[in-house]
């Protein structure tokens, strides 16, 4: 319970609980495995480094990505499953930007005006988890100026 102050008396507040909500589907640990084996291939055609691999999902380490490297992907906790799922909505939205495949994948590591000469993996490479909640928001808001 929280307390809330209401003049000089002191009154409880109650917190309502929150349960699972339907409209926020959980990641289960089959999608997550299939997401970490789609992510291994979008870096690929991103033509990103180890380094540059590891860094966007979150620091992993060099040898966990190793492993996910030959498919031996193991428990994935929901912080990467949820960074790996904004991960393919920067693909997704880059899939419906650019009719040319290749084009789209290219793109994330050419500099960008509106990044102020960077790329989109030049903001990416920051780390932060918010870096690249705000660069598939960037893209959602290019698809709709279409």
């Amino acid at each position: 319970m929280l307390a809330a102050e209401e003049g000089s008396v002191m009154r409880r507040a109650s917190v309502p609980s929150v349960s699972k909500q339907p409209d926020f589907p959980v990641i289960t640990d089959e999608e997550a495995a299939a997401l970490a084996r789609t992510t291994v291939n979008l870096f690929h055609a991103w033509v990103l480094t180890d380094g540059e691999a590891r860094v966007l999902l979150g620091d992993m380490d060099e040898h966990t990505w190793e492993r996910w490297k030959t498919g031996d992907i193991g428990p994935i906790d929901r912080d990467l499953r949820a960074r790996m799922a904004i991960l393919m909505g920067i693909h997704k939205a880059l899939r419906y930007l650019f009719t040319e495949p290749g084009r789209g994948y290219t793109w994330v590591c050419k500099p960008n005006a509106a990044f102020g000469g960077h790329s989109a993996l030049d903001i990416m490479m920051r780390g932060e988890a918010t870096d690249l909640i705000n660069l598939r928001n960037y893209l959602d808001r290019e698809l709709l100026s279409f």
